[in-house]
């Protein structure tokens, strides 16, 4: 165990991780020069289009360092805010972290972030400075920042670059040297961590662990804690750019279990693995539930798709276990899922891969987040609503209660003006303002979730010319003056289209979905009002005419009776026929209600 070491790569998005990690194989010799590719190992289309990783990949390296083989497990995790989990289950299977800094753009927010997730853990960091080639490399000014956040020497600091391959022995020597090995017994019973898990067609669930005391053999019977099943350890072995078997897995390895598992939900990430012959005293301590930020209705185009959705989700929640879903109908929609994801580009992804991976065209509803409504009746209970169409009657409640979130911007100093008058837009409240450096400003908000769900990022990257970063975490629940807005089409409601929304911007945003439906809807034979209401009371309307055929082309000369009569006999027509008529709503107006202000 003396020659193991376990580390992840932390830092914000694009602070080159993955290009490193790819160095790091190169060097090591775990991928031959005519297997390499960018970003090694992602291995989505979705990540490589996107040059963006969204799931942790775990492999290991053997490295000989001054004669002696060493053994190093490297996870390699993603840096955007909406797969912190992925980040933080990584950090709780490592002793150590590499936590690596962009030369010319410096510390960010979620550097910091992941950083405090990392020292939560007791890991040993390595500050390492990428990207020494750009010319725009600032390596003094950023070391400065680096030993002021984590009090090390400046000569911890590692100048290295992903491109070239600077600095890469140096970073492997460090590893080595300054991250301590594992602790565990190997005799004692075998206690392991599940940290990830993927669905494979052929062998079943394959579950990824990490062995914290005692070891592992080929066709032990082996029970998972959590669920309290046993099963066979029909293949075992550790994570190379592929699986590769062994015998015997032992304590301190990073490793991979076949057992024949086909239902997904048997497995569960943050479980425990131990011997059912002989099982370890406790469980190991997992990671906290994650706790979903935004809500979204998924629905099947087709309604005989659900099943084969519900599957389809099953299978996709092993890979990506922040993904949280349950069942729920809606009058519009038919059968279909109420889904929790981390933020806006979970969700997106989330319905990416679904249509990629698993050929399932979705509808996706409006997001929107949880809230706690208190009754007049009874002050005291609280139900909790993630559903604009669960609100009970306005008229039965005493007040609501909507999600809070302390926000943290860095950005460079001139653009604090925009950066403030978009915060103050989406109803934030500022609470401090921190000079890192003469030219680089953490600001602290205070704000409504639900502001944030929709626009915020990408406004805020407009807004500071992509300098700005953020991050956020919530803070617990505010009284709101809330109202639900409701969308009517030839006076039937379209429950997917509802929104809880504050009062002040209830008129504002009522005109523009109602404008925009008016644009995306098909004309049909018949007037379609489109109308926006709270309540009883519309605050909004827009008609789409009905298409005309022209009766009186025939008429031509004699008395306007005539024409009025075929008009009059035109217009009960229409009158019956919107009686009847049934509205569509198209699956671009429901996207395109999440983008009206571009």
């Amino acid at each position: 165990m003396k020659h193991i070491r376990n580390f992840c790569i932390i830092a914000h998005i694009d602070h080159g991780k993955s290009t490193l990690a790819d160095r790091l194989l190169q060097t090591t010799g775990t991928i031959s020069d005519r297997e390499m590719k960018e970003q090694a190992l992602d291995d989505m289309d979705i990540e490589r289009e996107r040059g963006i990783t969204i799931k942790s990949h775990a492999i290991q390296m053997d490295y000989t360092h001054e004669g002696q083989q060493y053994t190093l497990n490297l996870i390699d995790t993603p840096g955007h805010v909406d797969f912190s989990y992925e980040v933080s289950r990584s950090i709780a299977a490592c002793e150590g972290a590499l936590l690596i800094v962009d030369a010319s753009q410096g510390i960010e927010a979620q550097t910091i972030s992941n950083l405090y997730l990392a020292l939560e853990h007791d890991l040993e960091i390595i500050p390492i400075l990428n990207k020494m080639d750009l010319p725009g490399a600032e390596p003094e000014a950023v070391t400065d920042q680096i030993v002021d956040l984590i009090g090390c020497s400046p000569d911890d600091v590692i100048p290295a670059s992903g491109k070239t391959g600077l600095g890469v022995d140096q970073i492997l020597t460090a590893i080595i040297d300054r991250i301590p090995y594992p602790k565990g017994d190997v005799d004692a019973p075998l206690q392991a961590m599940i940290f990830d898990s993927v669905f494979n067609p052929f062998r079943g669930v394959i579950a990824y662990y990490r062995i914290l005391n005692g070891s592992l053999t080929k066709g032990e019977k082996v029970k998972f804690v959590n669920t309290g099943k046993t099963y066979d350890a029909d293949e075992i072995g550790i994570l190379k750019m592929d699986l590769v078997p062994k015998k015997k897995v032992a304590a301190g390895d990073v490793g991979y279990i076949i057992s024949g598992i086909k239902q997904a939900k048997e497995v569960k990430v943050g479980d425990t693995i131990t011997s059912a012959a002989n099982p370890c005293k406790e469980a190991v301590k997992g990671f906290e539930d994650v706790k979903p930020m935004v809500f979204a209705g998924i629905y099947p185009v087709d309604t005989d798709d659900f099943e084969e959705l519900r599957y389809s989700m099953e299978k996709l929640q092993l890979n990506d276990s922040s993904l949280i879903f349950e069942p729920e109908s809606s009058a519009a929609l038919g059968f279909g899922f109420r889904c929790g994801f981390l933020g806006m580009l979970h969700m997106e992804i989330i319905q990416e891969r679904l249509e990629r991976e698993f050929n399932m065209t979705v509808i996706t509803t409006v997001p929107n987040v949880s809230y706690q409504t208190y009754m007049r009746k009874d002050p005291t209970t609280c139900i909790i609503v993630n559903n604009p169409s669960e609100l009970p009657d306005p008229s039965s409640v005493e007040y609501i209660e909507e999600p809070y979130i302390k926000a943290q911007v860095i950005t460079k100093s001139e653009y604090i003006g925009q950066v403030m008058t978009l915060c103050i837009e989406k109803r934030g409240e500022l609470k401090n303002q921190v000079y890192l450096t003469q030219d680089r400003v953490e600001i602290t908000f205070e704000m409504p979730l639900a502001e944030i769900v929709f626009d915020f990022y990408d406004r805020l990257k407009s807004v500071s010319r992509g300098y700005a970063s953020f991050d956020y975490f919530p803070i617990g629940y505010k009284k709101s003056d809330l109202v639900k807005l409701d969308v009517l089409l030839n006076a039937e409601q379209v429950d997917a289209l509802s929104a809880l929304v504050h009062r002040s911007n209830a008129f504002d945003l009522g005109k523009k979905i109602c404008i925009k439906l008016k644009e995306l809807i098909p004309r049909q034979q018949f007037e379609i009002p489109i109308q926006a209401a709270i309540g009883a009371k519309v605050i909004a309307r827009e008609t789409i005419k009905a298409l005309r055929k022209d009766v009186t082309a025939k008429c031509y000369g004699g008395d306007i009776s005539r024409k009025r009569k075929l008009l009059e006999k035109q217009k009960q027509g229409k009158k019956r026929m919107r009686q009847v008529g049934r509205v569509e709503v198209p699956q671009e107006a429901f996207l395109a209600v999440l983008k009206l202000n571009d």
